[in-house]
């Protein structure tokens, strides 16, 4: 086994943990916060905006099972990469769009990804997703951890991640674990 990480932004964490959560090859997907001038993070203050940090998806990959570029295609499918600092009513920079490549390798498929996407036009509106270096993860609460799944009836979850979770693994049927 070969493992990899990648460290990806894509709005609300929750969503995209449950996401690559489901996906053969995952070896774990981690709620926490990146990308941040200040030395630590939490809920709390990353909401306030003013950390600069994200909230993101530390995912642990078998790259023998799934590759980064894979992955990446299941990154975009997931959230809409063409909006600046949101994800439907979640507003601020903490729900930006970033890919936090972990070497040179990672940065350079990303980048490709992007500009192909955008050659060919597969969105309405160019992808905005910012390639930042990977800087310290810092994991998120526990109560973030696999929210979910073991909140599948609160509000947020059942408006807003429940139809964008079903219509994934509807998608990537064929890249779920068994």
């Amino acid at each position: 086994m070969a493992q990899e990480k990648m460290v990806v932004g894509a709005g609300c964490f929750w969503c995209v943990e449950a996401a690559f959560n489901q996906i053969e090859g995952v070896i774990s997907a981690i709620s926490g916060y990146c990308g941040g001038a200040a030395s630590q993070a939490n809920y709390k203050a990353v909401c306030t905006g003013e950390t600069e940090h994200v909230e993101v998806v530390e995912v642990t990959f078998d790259n023998q099972i799934i590759d980064f570029s894979q992955l990446l295609t299941l990154f975009f499918s997931v959230h809409d990469a063409t909006q600046v600092n949101r994800q439907g009513n979640d507003i601020g920079t903490q729900y930006r769009s970033v890919i936090f490549y972990q070497n040179s390798e990672q940065q350079q498929i990303a980048q490709e990804m992007i500009e192909t996407i955008n050659d060919q036009q597969l969105f309405d509106q160019d992808i905005v997703t910012k390639l930042e270096a990977g800087s310290e993860f810092f994991v998120a609460e526990d109560y973030h951890q696999n929210y979910y799944l073991n909140n599948p009836n609160q509000g947020y979850c059942m408006a807003v991640i429940a139809p964008k979770f079903q219509k994934f693994k509807a998608q990537h049927q064929a890249l779920l674990k068994k």
